[in-house]
C-alpha cells in the first residue's frame, strides 16, 4: 500500500505533535495532560484537565481556528487518542496490539480494546489502585503488585480471567494507592471485582467497548481503517 503522507493536511498534522513522536512521549518529557490538549479532549475525565479551561493545543497561544479534518486525519485522531488513553503506548506497542487483535476471531476493534483492557497497567488503573494509567505503569514497574500471588512488574502483562490482582502488603499504605480509591471521578467496571480494604482485585471477564468506561467516544473502528489503509 502507497504512503498517503502527501494526503496529510495542516489539520491533521496537529495531531502527530510533537515531531520527535513516540519515543520522546514515552519517556514521559511531556506532561500527561499535553495529551488532552492535543486531542482537545479530556480523555481520562480528570477535573483539572487544561481542556476545561482552554480549546488550544500545547505551546498554542490563543484560541485555534477549528479546521475540518480529513478521513485520514479523523482516523489519526482516533488512533492517538486511543493510544494515548493507555499510558501513550509507542507506536510499536499499539501496532502489534493491533495485529494480534486483527488475527483472533471476531471483530478486531473489539478485541483490540479487549487485548488493551487485559493489560496488567490497565487492570491496576481500572481497580483504583492509582489514581492514573502513568502511575500504574510505574507502580507495576517497581514491583508493587502480585497476579495469582506472584509478583509481575511487567506493565504489558496480560491478565486472564480469573486471575487475582492484588497491592503488595509493603505497598497498600502508599499515599497514592489511600488516594486512589478514594476518586470520585471514576467507578470500578462491572467487569472487574474489588475490595479496597485488602486492595485485591479479581479479573472477572474480559470487555468490550461498551463496558469500558471511558470519559469521551472511542471509535476503534477508526483506528482499525487506519491501519487497514497505512
Amino acid at each position: 500500500m502507497p504512503c498517503r503522507c502527501g494526503k496529510i493536511r495542516r489539520e491533521d498534522n496537529a495531531l502527530l505533535k510533537p515531531k520527535e513522536g513516540d519515543q520522546q512521549v514515552t519517556k514521559r518529557t511531556a506532561a500527561k495532560y499535553k495529551i488532552d490538549r492535543r486531542m482537545g479532549e479530556n480523555i481520562w475525565g480528570r477535573p483539572k484537565s487544561p481542556v476545561n479551561r482552554r480549546e488550544y493545543g500545547p505551546g498554542q497561544h490563543g484560541q485555534r481556528r477549528k479546521g475540518k479534518l480529513s478521513d485520514f486525519g479523523l482516523q489519526l485522531r482516533a488512533k492517538q487518542k486511543l493510544k494515548g488513553y493507555y499510558g501513550d503506548l509507542t507506536e510499536k506497542q499499539f501496532k502489534r496490539t493491533y495485529v494480534e487483535a486483527a488475527r483472533v476471531k471476531g471483530d478486531t476493534g473489539e478485541n483490540l480494546i479487549g487485548l488493551l483492557e487485559r493489560r496488567l497497567d490497565a487492570v491496576v488503573y481500572r481497580a483504583k489502585f492509582v489514581p492514573t494509567v502513568f502511575a500504574a505503569r510505574q507502580f507495576v514497574n517497581h514491583g508493587h503488585v502480585t497476579v495469582n500471588g506472584q509478583r509481575v512488574n511487567i506493565p504489558s502483562y496480560r491478565v486472564k480471567e480469573g486471575d487475582v490482582i492484588e497491592v503488595r502488603e509493603k505497598s497498600k499504605q502508599m499515599a497514592l494507592v489511600l488516594e486512589a480509591s478514594q476518586l470520585p471521578e471514576r467507578d470500578v467496571p462491572d467487569y472487574m471485582e474489588v475490595d479496597h480494604s485488602k486492595m485485591k482485585a479479581t479479573f472477572v471477564r474480559t470487555p468490550g467497548l461498551g463496558d469500558v468506561p471511558y470519559p469521551v467516544m472511542m471509535e476503534p473502528n477508526l483506528v482499525i481503517e487506519y491501519y487497514a489503509q497505512n
